[in-house]
């Protein structure tokens, strides 16, 4: 059982047709964040400045995050020529 006013307010945004599957999508969505959050809980610590002394510094992180960007991009293009090479 919902309360009347939640649905009320599901079936104005999904429609009535639509409930069960917006109520289901909502119950993934914080299945998923409270999954989430119960790792963060568990993983606590795990991550220090003196495993990583590569990575104090916001400017550190930014290098570190445009490295590995331009590094999928790299392997993408690579794949991407793979699977549809240009015929000239």
């Amino acid at each position: 059982m919902l309360p009347r006013e939640i649905l009320e307010e599901v079936d104005q945004i999904a429609g009535k047709r639509k409930r069960s599957f917006f109520i289901a999508e909502a119950t993934r969505e914080k299945l998923q964040r409270e999954r989430f959050l119960k790792t963060l809980e568990e993983t606590q610590g795990a991550w220090s400045d003196k495993n990583h002394p590569d990575l104090k510094t916001a400017r550190d992180i930014e290098q570190y995050v445009s490295d590995k960007r331009q590094s999928y991009r790299k392997r993408l293009k690579r794949i991407t020529m793979r699977s549809h090479p240009r015929h000239l």
